[in-house]
């Protein structure tokens, strides 16, 4: 059987500024899903999310990155799906994003050149202006695609958050590592 060999490809230049990366920082609204907010009649929070996105979470966790999310908002479906991907470094209800993120680089020994950002509106620009790589989905806030180094093809909530993945886990070195596994 032969190996499987990647189909994506990034810039290299792209590759270049994602090499070292090891803490990955992830809005939730607009990222990880539509950006949508569905609210039941009794006032509860529903969330979509992407499969996509959540196995590429979870590479970036075998590939030793940290994924870690800092959302202004806060809800049960939000909780239970980042428990679900092992996510543990997390902030909720966070508007001010950049002090939560220096607690997390702080906690893990890192510092901003060793950190990428996914974020898609405003209150996301003090964390992604400030690490080595930051991304955008397609379908941002110009505001935040105009910050990123990489804008995705897909929007948020449509694999926007792989795509992301994707890219860094290229960059490290172990995306064909990590694509042989599922190739046997």
């Amino acid at each position: 059987m032969n190996p499987l060999r990647p189909a994506l490809n990034f810039a290299p230049e792209l590759l270049l500024r994602a090499q070292g990366v090891r803490v990955a920082f992830f809005d939730v609204d607009g990222v990880l899903t539509d950006g949508g907010l569905y609210i039941g009649e009794s006032g509860e929070s529903l969330k979509r999310f992407n499969t996509l996105d959540g196995h590429g979470l979870k590479l970036l966790q075998r590939a030793g990155i940290t994924p870690a999310v800092i959302t202004g908002r806060d809800s049960p479906a939000l909780r239970v799906r980042l428990q679900a991907l092992g996510i543990h470094h997390v902030h909720y209800g966070t508007e001010d994003k950049r002090p939560a993120a220096e607690l997390t680089l702080q906690a893990l020994g890192l510092d901003w050149s060793q950190a990428a950002a996914i974020g898609d509106d405003w209150p996301d620009l003090p964390v992604m202006r400030r690490c080595a790589f930051a991304c955008a989905p397609a379908n941002a806030h110009a505001e935040a695609s105009a910050c990123a180094h990489h804008v995705t093809r897909v929007p948020g909530g449509s694999g926007a958050a792989r795509e992301f993945c994707d890219l860094l886990l290229i960059a490290s070195g172990r995306y064909a590592e990590l694509l042989q596994e599922y190739g046997q």
